[in-house]
């Protein structure tokens, strides 16, 4: 019968049992979602140790284990009812709660749906207390201090839900990214995971001593680097920069992978807000708006980030789950991720590869006679394509001064743009070139690629992706360095708008002011773009309008002016570079090296493709089976 064809019925209360049920649902997706609340409460009551047990991929049975301070006895029962947590008691408490779970209905939903049990001990108690949740039950039984909850037969009452199930396998993946997800916040807490009997995962507690004459930051941050490692693997490590940035009321660390070590899936990005992983799209688009300059075509960047935030300035209680955030101020967060992922990939990691050859001994110290022998500092190489072989200019201090107001051209950077007394050439015999991270040209192959020798073995550098990438810097510099021009349009440019498009204007009018757009209603349904960023100038309004205000709406912050200026920027460093098959003397391949060397992003070109590889003697010895 349809719905609309029965006879009406009277409104009554729901049993609670039902009502536990419904919020069954949206709390208790699958077993990893009991897993997520179980562990949650563990954390919260100072687990050091967490021991998850698995039955059927956590279908038959879901044990959690920690040694925390224990539930007392006489709260045991109020623990399984609805709402019932010692986490919050007034609004004020949840409008900036700092724990992990704060709801009370996680207990409760989850024995509406399975055979649930309660086993804990406190430190005053003699002995523990076992729960049994279906009867209520309460008898001695021998424990240590901690608390372990069984969960038995998940479903069994909803035989519905319980079809809505994958494999075995499948929900055993679940619970131990679940777990996974909470290892790589706590590295101070230790994590197993047992699955049949059978250790599946185990994470070590990492040692932070607050009694240690260091500091306590620097003691988390090396136990999350080593915990990092642990759950992702030694790669993710080497393949990552750490990220360490702080602006007003939001500090953002944790580690930024290098774009070649882009994935073709999202399966590696891990977003924390005040240690709750959180899905968000602010962060999302944040963190991925700031690869944008280094990835190529559709490749998903990983990293790990940690975002401290006051608890009153994010609102926490938006979904069942706990697994998504409201910030007050989005734009704030946004641009704080933001700049701190791009800043960590600015540096070149040439850089590094001479800081880790320092740290190895491989190269001589600040300090000896063989470093200490030149001290220069270079200055940008010509970026216009024709002049690369002014040698003079390569070597001539960075002007400080003088930059054009007008908006730059590919012409405005010719070597006389930098006119600065003549300096003369350091000779790069006397530079030692094993202190050059990205090592000494010794030769051009084919007109396309530099071959440089490094204390690590040779580099190769494809020469026009790297200048093309000098250039383009160079231009956003300049840029940079200019508040964003607006030109008024002489017709006004006008749009059907929805209405959170008129909504969107209204509310980010000193957004749009300081992205050089001009925007007004004309009335509920129709807009006019009446500025456009003068370097957009020859574009189409509407569409950057729109596109901008689309961000704005979503994520609180837009990048749309920035990417058009960017790709405008981009076209004219590409034309602006060394072209291939252009011979190249050593010094001016030399040139191009040093400057590579302090050109942030310097490693991959305008279009995410790599600029340089290194290949170690070890590498060299191994295609000619030397050593076996």
């Amino acid at each position: 019968m349809h719905p609309a064809t029965q006879p009406p019925r009277a409104i009554r209360e729901l049993p609670d049992e039902l009502i536990s049920q419904i919020a069954a649902g949206e709390v208790v997706e699958r077993p990893a979602s009991v897993v997520r609340e179980l562990v949650d409460n563990a954390l919260d009551a100072g687990a050091t140790q967490i021991t998850l047990r698995l039955l059927a991929g956590g279908v038959r049975l879901i044990s959690v284990e920690d040694n925390g301070v224990g539930i007392p006895a006489n709260e045991l029962p109020v623990a399984l009812k609805r709402h019932a947590t010692s986490k919050i008691t007034s609004l004020s408490e949840l409008e900036s709660v700092g724990t992990m779970g704060f709801r009370g209905e996680a207990l409760a939903a989850i024995q509406s749906v399975s055979e649930l049990s309660v086993l804990s001990r406190t430190a005053a108690q003699d002995n523990a207390m076992l729960l049994d949740g279906r009867s209520g039950e309460l008898q001695p039984a021998a424990r240590a201090q901690g608390t372990t909850v069984e969960v038995k037969e998940l479903f069994y009452s909803t035989p519905a839900r319980r079809k809505f199930l994958k494999t075995d396998n499948t929900e055993l993946a679940h619970c131990v990214e679940a777990v996974r997800r909470h290892a790589l916040t706590r590295p101070e807490v230790g994590f197993a995971i047992w699955h049949e009997g059978k250790l599946v995962e185990q994470w070590r507690a990492q040692a932070i001593d607050a009694a240690s004459s260091e500091d306590l930051n620097t003691q988390y941050q090396a136990a999350l680097d080593r915990r990092l490692a642990d759950v992702l693997g030694d790669d993710f490590l080497q393949n990552s920069v750490s990220v360490h940035y702080q602006s007003g009321n939001v500090t953002v660390v944790g580690r930024a992978g290098i774009p070649d070590a882009a994935r073709s899936r999202a399966d590696h990005q891990f977003a924390y807000v005040n240690g709750r992983y959180v899905r968000d799209k602010v962060i999302t688009h944040a963190a991925r708006s700031a690869y944008e300059d280094v990835l190529h075509g559709h490749r998903q960047p990983i990293y790990a980030l940690y975002v401290e935030i006051e608890p009153t300035r994010v609102d926490v209680n938006v979904h069942p789950t706990k697994i998504e955030v409201r910030f007050r101020d989005g734009r704030e967060v946004h641009q704080a991720v933001r700049h701190a992922v791009e800043n960590a990939l600015a540096v070149p990691r040439a850089n590094m590869l001479m800081a880790n050859a320092l740290l190895n001994h491989e190269l001589p110290m600040a300090g000896t006679a063989q470093s200490s022998a030149f001290n220069w500092q270079q200055a940008p190489m010509p970026l216009a394509g024709t002049r690369v072989s002014d040698l003079g200019a390569l070597w001539q201090p960075t002007p400080r001064a003088g930059l054009p107001a007008e908006e730059p051209t590919a012409q405005s950077f010719a070597p006389s743009a930098f006119s600065t007394a003549n300096t003369p050439a350091p000779s790069l015999q006397e530079a030692a070139p094993e202190t050059w991270p990205l090592g000494k040209a010794i030769a051009q192959l084919h007109g396309v690629y530099i071959l440089a020798e490094n204390a690590q073995g040779l580099v190769l550098v494809d020469m026009h992706a790297a200048h093309e990438r000098i250039v383009y810097e160079q231009l956003k510099a300049q840029i940079d360095a200019q508040r964003i021009s607006s030109q008024p349009l002489l017709i006004p440019a006008t749009f059907s708008a929805t209405a959170q498009e008129v909504a969107t204007a209204e509310a980010c009018a000193e957004a749009l002011q300081e992205l050089g757009l001009e925007i007004s209603s004309l009335s509920s349904k129709t807009m006019a773009v009446r500025a456009v960023p003068s370097t957009l100038a020859q574009g189409d309004a509407v569409a950057l309008a729109r596109s901008v205000l689309a961000e704005l709406s979503q994520h609180d912050a837009s990048t749309v002016v920035q990417r058009a200026r960017n790709e405008l920027l981009a076209t004219m460093a590409c034309h602006g570079a060394v072209r291939a098959n252009r011979k190249l003397t050593v010094d001016e391949m030399n040139g191009l090296l040093r400057q590579m060397e302090v050109t942030e992003r310097s490693d991959q070109c305008n279009h995410g493709r790599p600029t340089w590889r290194q290949l170690s003697m070890r590498e060299l010895d191994a295609l000619f089976l030397r050593g076996r």
